[in-house]
């Protein structure tokens, strides 16, 4: 019973008593160790597993998603139709809402102004926008106009990201269209095509580049013209129908778009009022990420706890000669707190090279449609060192309530069983 007292006289120098007893104690229960170590690693390693695919899937849909749009629109109040008569006159009216037309904003370059100066936004376009028709040929497509400042623009949307073939030229009368308009019009770079506004004006396009937003949609409908063609042929003369804006984080946009909203008076949406079902699923997605963590977490500590529980019945007797020799019960608790502590920082760290594994192994099994990867083997340094010290963390707070039993133990009758 006394040969976990005989330590090697090269390592007494070196190391505390309480660091020479845990790592002892460790040593000679090697299966309830090795164990322990095992949970701890497999937690570890689905914690960041888990962690990194999410936030890595997440922030490429978002990419997807929110790539080609702002995250904040301000636009002109709708047009509402009043009642001429109360309500309570006795007639039987059926109130039509108004047609739908081109609504200018007034006075946007005050309101780009003050969007500019708002915290938290970072780029701010105007846009003109409207319907025409694009013309090749025999061939015709309804297409939605995009006039717009090609150096603000771009720090909106990032077309350079976007573009197939040929370059961001939005000059004079060139032009870029989506690679399914192309097709659908039989174009190509430096090929003319004719648009063709609602009330009868007209112009002959050049095309400079073809774009790939990654919607079908959006490639077969947008044009993208300058500021001041746009405004000439939708007959908004000095004025946009929008003004488009990026915050810092995606996630504050409602509450941007709220203050330019009660700051303004006018339609102020965020992507999370227009993409309301992509938020709620990102949000289920996180939700159900923290849970399958919080349990993971649980797990894991509950094992220390319990292997450590054993450990300490199974050294009664040595606790009781230590005790017996006149350690004192803070020195046997931090015995069992740092065999907790030491389990986590080494389960720890296996964990986190095991979770790069596995991210680098299913990101070769996993593909895109198109073939290219989902989620790259990418660790983020951040996470890996929060989850090692949450880890370690948690080896000493499971360690706990062993610790204090083993503290608290009756030298005499330790002795005695």
């Amino acid at each position: 019973m006394f040969r976990f007292l005989r330590l090697p006289r090269s390592s007494a120098p070196h190391l505390p008593f309480e660091w020479l007893v845990a790592l002892r104690f460790l040593r000679e229960g090697r299966m309830q160790t090795f164990l322990i170590l095992a949970g701890v690693t497999g937690g570890v390693a689905v914690v960041i597993f888990l962690t990194q695919l999410i936030n890595q899937l997440q922030a490429t849909i978002i990419d997807k998603v929110l790539g080609s749009q702002a995250h904040i629109v301000i636009k002109p109040l709708d047009d509402l139709t009043r009642r001429a008569l109360p309500p309570e006159a006795p007639i039987a009216a059926t109130v039509q809402p108004r047609a739908q037309r081109l609504r200018p904003l007034d006075q946007w370059e005050s309101l780009a102004r003050l969007a500019e100066a708002t915290p938290d936004v970072v780029a701010v376009s105007p846009v003109a926008t409207g319907p025409a028709f694009a013309l090749r040929g025999g061939a015709t497509k309804s297409v939605a106009l995009i006039g717009m400042v090609p150096e603000q623009y771009r720090r909106v949307v990032k077309m350079d990201n976007y573009m197939t073939q040929g370059r961001f030229d939005v000059s004079g009368t060139n032009t870029l269209i989506g690679i399914d308009l192309a097709k659908d019009l039989g174009v190509g770079l430096g090929d003319k095509l004719r648009v063709l506004a609602a009330d009868g004006r007209d112009e002959i396009l050049t095309v400079t580049g073809l774009f790939d937003m990654g919607n079908r949609d959006v490639n077969r409908r947008w044009v993208f013209v300058t500021l001041k063609l746009a405004q000439t042929l939708l007959d908004l003369p000095g004025s946009v129908s929008n003004i488009d804006l990026t915050v810092t984080d995606i996630f504050i946009a409602d509450r941007v778009a709220a203050r330019l909203g009660n700051q303004t008076n006018l339609t102020v949406e965020s992507w999370m009022q227009t993409n309301s079902g992509l938020l709620t699923a990102l949000t289920n997605q996180s939700v159900s990420n923290n849970l399958i963590r919080t349990f993971v977490i649980l797990i894991v500590a509950l094992g220390i706890s319990s292997v450590l529980v054993v450990s300490v019945v199974q050294k009664q007797k040595e606790i009781g000669i230590l005790r017996a020799m006149g350690t004192s019960r803070n020195r046997i608790l931090a015995v069992f707190l740092l065999q907790g502590g030491i389990v986590g920082a080494i389960g720890s760290v296996a964990g986190t090279a095991l979770a790069f594994g596995l991210l680098h192994l299913f990101s070769h099994i996993y593909k895109a449609p198109d073939g290219s990867q989902l989620f790259s083997a990418e660790l983020d340094p951040m996470l890996a060192l929060g989850a090692c010290g949450l880890a370690t963390v948690i080896g000493v707070a499971a360690a706990a309530l062993p610790a204090r039993r083993a503290s608290r133990l009756d030298p005499v009758q330790a002795i005695r069983v």
